[in-house]
């Protein structure tokens, strides 16, 4: 049975209606792939369509999760489960069936989420954009011409159009985030050691990645992480636990908090004019609020920041690639990987073990600098993007002539100056989409916490989005 209202639900609601036995998860699943199937041919962000594996989830049993029977899709990055196929958006590793569930694909189904597909992401998550050459083009559902951000940009047009309340989601440098405000939806990164990384991950990408997801509401992004968060088996490190509970800390109006805005950051673009305004009249509603808040800089090196930034991903990067390229017998080329990934790979082949310690003492310094900054203030707010939405063809991964310092330049520096830092940092960060610019895309803003301090985080979205609800506003293509 497909269920006309059913994109009007976020997560909790449709488990609310499974509860209560007004609709079954088999509904929720065609209901799913209905919407996928009306919506995929223009935006083109679901990858695989997984029917059968739903059922079978279902027919085994699902637990009594707070999200039992809701669908949930799974980006081909990252977190996977066994039997899962993916590309990572690559010809290169096209083909790959991953042998395990990830620890954090085992928490997802214990939260009754059921998988119904897989999302795109750019190729090896590496862009701000989701235009990888082995997919074709993600579009956004606000306007098709537009880009949908990366990595997760298959999972925030998911959820962004309707397709399903909330889809997995990774962010090493602002692939939650990105998506999140490209496509007007809730995009938590959770601070760093919140979610589990196990079996195959044990340091993610040296510290600056986590996993977690895409929502549509700021309460379902709370009750997911209440669900995910903690160690897993062998962890390297761990977030300290919540005081009492993500959800909780949702649904409860936060005390009067310090708020320091932060509108540059060192070798960042400048913001434009209207996503000024927007962080002004953010500002204003907060001190509406009852919360104290002031302008803030942060200073520390840009050239230290960024040059350790993208050794660390490109190691990485290199590394999984020749991984790939050993499993699938494939050979990394112009034939099989775009053209700034193949020199993003030549730039990690030359960097020296030295240069990696040395770029994580340069990390440890941004960290400190803006640690000091924190011990004054709750949040910081800043604006989700620099600059309004992409248009597709922008970012070009395949762009001939593009090093691995002109692509930093062009994705980070002067496309989302204001999210990667946060990766160094290890602290949680919330993109909201608090407005929406006069093109008609999502305008968003972002709200960081100290370390391990979801918690306010989460107060303060629940608040702002009682005070300003976005859930009203719908893109042109929704389910």
């Amino acid at each position: 049975m497909i269920i006309p209202e059913y994109s009007s639900y976020d997560g909790l609601g449709l488990a609310d209606l499974v509860r209560r036995r007004e609709v079954s998860p088999v509904d929720l699943v065609d209901s799913a792939l209905d919407a996928i199937g009306r919506l995929n041919p223009q935006v083109n962000c679901v990858v695989q369509q997984l029917r059968d594996l739903a059922l079978r989830e279902i027919k085994r049993g699902l637990p009594a999760g707070p999200f039992r029977g809701v669908p949930f899709l799974v980006k081909e990055f990252g977190m996977h489960f066994k039997g899962m196929k993916t590309t990572a958006g690559s010809r290169l590793a096209a083909g790959i069936t991953f042998e395990n569930d990830t620890a954090l694909m085992q928490r997802c189904r214990a939260a009754g989420l059921v998988t119904v597909g897989t999302t795109t992401t750019p190729e090896m998550a590496f862009n701000t954009n989701t235009e990888a050459l082995v997919y074709g083009s993600t579009r956004n559902p606000w306007n098709l011409d537009h880009s949908v951000g990366g990595s997760s940009g298959g999972a925030g047009a998911a959820v962004g159009s309707g397709m399903v309340p909330m889809a997995h989601a990774n962010d090493g440098g602002g692939s939650i985030r990105i998506p999140a405000a490209c496509n007007g939806v809730v995009g938590m990164k959770p601070a760093r050691g919140r979610t589990p990384t196990g079996p195959d991950s044990g340091i993610f990408l040296w510290g600056l990645a986590i996993e977690f997801a895409e929502t549509r509401t700021v309460r379902d992004s709370a009750a997911l992480l209440d669900c995910l968060a903690g160690p897993d088996d062998g962890f390297y490190y761990d977030a300290a636990p919540p005081r009492r509970g993500f959800l909780a800390a949702a649904m409860t109006p936060p005390a009067k908090l310090r708020i320091g805005v932060v509108d540059h950051l060192p070798g960042g673009a400048a913001i434009t004019r209207e996503i000024r305004n927007r962080l002004n009249d953010t500002r204003q509603l907060l001190e509406d609020l009852g919360h104290v808040v002031e302008p803030v800089k942060i200073d520390y090196s840009a050239e230290q920041f960024n040059e350790s930034s993208m050794r660390i991903w490109a190691t990485t990067l290199g590394y999984f690639m020749e991984q790939f390229a050993a499993i699938t017998g494939r050979k990394i080329g112009p034939r099989t990987v775009e053209a700034v990934t193949l020199e993003v790979y030549r730039y990690g082949k030359s960097i020296s073990a030295f240069q990696m310690e040395e770029a994580m003492v340069w990390q440890n310094a941004v960290c400190r600098k803006v640690g000091a900054v924190m011990r004054d203030h709750d949040v910081l707010l800043t604006p989700g993007l620099a600059r309004d939405v992409a248009k597709l063809g922008e970012l070009d991964q395949n762009a001939k002539g593009v090093d691995m310092a002109a692509w930093w330049q062009q994705i980070i520096q002067g496309y989302s100056p204001f999210t990667a830092l946060f990766n160094t940092t290890g602290q949680p960060a919330l993109m909201l989409p608090l407005w929406q610019a006069k093109s008609g895309l999502p305008l968003a803003m972002q709200l960081v916490g100290r370390m391990a301090d979801e918690e306010t985080l989460y107060s303060l979205a629940g608040q702002l989005e009682q005070a300003l609800p976005w859930s009203v506003r719908r893109p042109a293509h929704y389910a």
